[in-house]
């Protein structure tokens, strides 16, 4: 039984480490922060599962890898037997009139990009949205609708993962310092661990390692609306980037994100985002005016020069990074091509970009 050490415990190491272990693996993981909590951006995401509305501004291939990872988590779901909240009602795109041209501008896309596939992109009326979500077409007369995209909750997922690792004889190594990952090694204060293969999922942390890796701030908002009732994840378009209202699925909680702000911040959420993440939930629907704001949240996404994430594999060493915002939705299919690696050192992906052999 081949032993694997991973560095990184966020959604991608948590991830990894259980489809590692049910391909036979035996697994040790290591992280800076406590099992029950730490500042892995997996704590401050959506958990969006949504490979069809990242067309617009994503390359092809987190699309692909996004469909094969929408595959992929109702079965983990399954095989975890423990509540991450998954939800897979479908997502709606919609506009208000100043933002018509980038409504259609996403939808020739998608026709374009993604045809025959594109069939899945549904065109409603104002009579088919009242069917789905009729608290929208107070706003709306329109909008597109994605059947199969769907979303998970972040942080009971971060939580159930720990739980079923531990469980299923994982060995992790918390609260530790990293001084070193290379080749069947990882380095830990003055002691090392020696591995049949080791896999660097750090993030942001593997900046000293992998130096063209920069942060991109993500900014949300949590908030309690009883007033509303929307079922359904909702794209609001906007001219700036991507705004999304994901319904948690209890308590009236809903979480308005997020910002896409090419720096290394992490601290507190700015006026100018808190404002226009809660103007575009008012203006979306008038129940979030006397909705409570539970939490905010701040990060750092750990992204390459091109947004899209990479694999560099030599002997012993697996480097897997800049998963950007797309953390939930490409860990599953990411962890495959990892894990078949892992299983015949001469796999090589279809996705030509994605694993890379290095020196």
């Amino acid at each position: 039984m081949q032993h694997i050490g991973i560095a990184g415990a966020g959604v991608m190491g948590r991830v990894l480490a259980w489809q590692c272990l049910r391909a036979g693996f035996q697994v040790t993981l290591f992280d800076r922060d406590p099992i029950e909590r730490g500042d892995a951006a997996a704590y401050t995401a959506a958990g969006m599962l949504t490979p069809y509305c990242e067309v617009e501004s994503a390359e092809l291939m987190v699309f692909e890898l996004g469909m094969q990872s929408l595959s992929l988590w109702p079965n983990i779901a399954k095989e975890l037997g423990d509540d991450i909240g998954f939800q897979q009602h479908g997502s709606l795109i919609v506009a208000h009139a100043n933002d018509m041209a980038d409504y259609q501008h996403f939808n020739q896309l998608v026709q374009k990009k993604l045809s025959p596939t594109s069939e899945q992109l549904k065109t409603l009326n104002a009579a088919q949205l009242h069917l789905l979500e009729p608290e929208l077409t107070t706003r709306f007369k329109q909008a597109s609708y994605l059947p199969e995209e769907a979303w998970l909750c972040s942080q009971k997922t971060m939580a159930v993962l720990a739980k079923k690792l531990l469980a299923n004889g994982v060995t992790w190594h918390e609260e530790c310092t990293i001084t070193d990952v290379k080749n069947h090694a990882i380095s830990t204060d003055n002691e090392q661990h020696h591995f049949d293969c080791v896999i660097d999922s750090r993030g942001l942390g593997a900046k000293p390692q992998w130096p063209e890796l920069r942060g991109v701030r993500g900014e949300l908002i949590m908030l309690q609306a009883p007033d509303v009732n929307i079922k359904r994840l909702v794209r609001l378009m906007h001219p700036r980037y991507p705004l999304y209202i994901v319904p948690k699925g209890y308590d009236d909680l809903y979480i308005i994100g997020a910002t896409q702000i090419e720096s290394n911040d992490t601290g507190p959420i700015t006026v100018r985002s808190s404002l226009e993440l809660l103007s575009a939930a008012y203006s979306l629907h008038t129940g979030f005016a006397e909705a409570r704001i539970v939490e905010t949240r701040t990060n750092c996404r750990p992204s390459l020069h091109n947004n899209l994430p990479q694999i560099n594999c030599s002997d012993g060493l697996i480097r897997i990074n800049g998963l950007f915002r797309h953390g939930f939705l490409l860990s599953p299919a990411l962890g495959h091509e990892v894990v078949q690696r892992l299983q015949d050192p001469n796999y090589q992906s279809h996705h030509t970009a994605l694993m890379q052999q290095v020196a």
